[in-house]
């Protein structure tokens, strides 16, 4: 089986991407899924969390409230704390799932797709990495667009967001292969296909 890892810069579309992969046949595992699931109350993720960044993290409901944690972690410069909670979970989840794929279908090619996955030291998991791009301006365009907030708040959040992340640039040279994800679709999409028709060369 080919792992292959998925990654790109804030609301670059690598959910876009992950899905035009899962049309041509990849298998997908969504680390932002997984991450839902770890959040859930009675995980033991969800418990450290509101233990070390306390009861105002929840909503009402007492489910976690993503935003205001993310708003914690991010202005309070209490990044480092929150991945090193949650990205072991998400690594050992990420590689059951594969060792599922891996039994079900040995030829598969395995699409693992996560933000942070350069960052967290991932890239020796993975036999390829794939890393989208796009124009700073359309990172802030498609944020507002799936946020449902204006352009200015939009800016702000990409700009926080990205303070955590590595710059494009380097990932994209951790990368073996880029999709430049800033025109239509159908240029996106090409790319996508010229790489996955590579990817099932390979994993032959």
């Amino acid at each position: 089986m080919l792992r292959v890892g998925l990654t790109g810069g804030v609301a670059c579309g690598k959910s876009t991407v992950a899905k035009m992969f899962a049309a041509l046949g990849a298998e997908i595992i969504d680390a932002d899924r997984i991450v839902h699931e770890l959040y859930r109350p009675g995980e033991s993720v969800y418990k450290e969390l509101v233990k070390t960044f306390g009861q105002q993290i929840l909503s009402p409901d007492v489910t976690i409230d993503r935003a205001r944690l993310a708003a914690l972690a991010f202005d309070g410069g209490r990044v480092a704390e929150l991945n090193r909670i949650v990205h072991p979970a998400v690594v050992r989840r990420q590689q059951e799932l594969l060792d599922e794929i891996a039994a079900r279908h040995p030829d598969a090619i395995a699409v693992v797709e996560a933000a942070l996955m350069l960052e967290a030291g991932g890239k020796n998991r993975y036999d390829k990495i794939v890393v989208v791009t796009c124009l700073p301006e359309q990172k802030v365009a498609r944020y507002a667009q799936r946020a449902g907030m204006s352009e200015a708040a939009a800016h702000a959040e990409v700009e926080r967001r990205s303070r955590a992340q590595m710059p494009d640039q380097e990932k994209a040279k951790l990368a073996d292969y880029v999709i430049n994800n800033s025109g239509p679709q159908e240029a996106t999409r090409a790319q996508v296909e010229k790489i996955f028709s590579e990817l099932k060369a390979l994993s032959r």
